[in-house]
C-alpha cells in the first residue's frame, strides 16, 4: 500500500489542503464582510460630514 514516507507526505498534504480550506471559510465568513461593513460605515460618516459642512457653509 504506502510506505512510511509516502504516508507522512500524504499527512502533509491533508494538513496543508485543511489549513487552506478552514483560512478560506474564516476569510469569507469573517474578514470580508467585517472589511466591506467598515468601508460601507466610513463611506456614510464621510457623507454625513460633507452634508453637515455644505450645511453649515450655506447658513454661514
Amino acid at each position: 500500500m504506502f510506505e512510511f514516507d509516502q504516508y507522512l507526505g500524504f499527512l502533509a498534504f491533508l494538513t496543508v489542503v485543511t489549513i487552506g480550506f478552514w483560512l478560506m471559510m474564516f476569510l469569507i465568513m469573517f474578514v470580508v464582510p467585517y472589511w466591506i461593513g467598515g468601508s460601507f460605515i466610513e463611506r456614510m460618516r464621510e457623507k454625513r460630514q460633507e452634508k453637515r459642512a455644505a450645511r453649515e457653509a450655506m447658513n454661514g
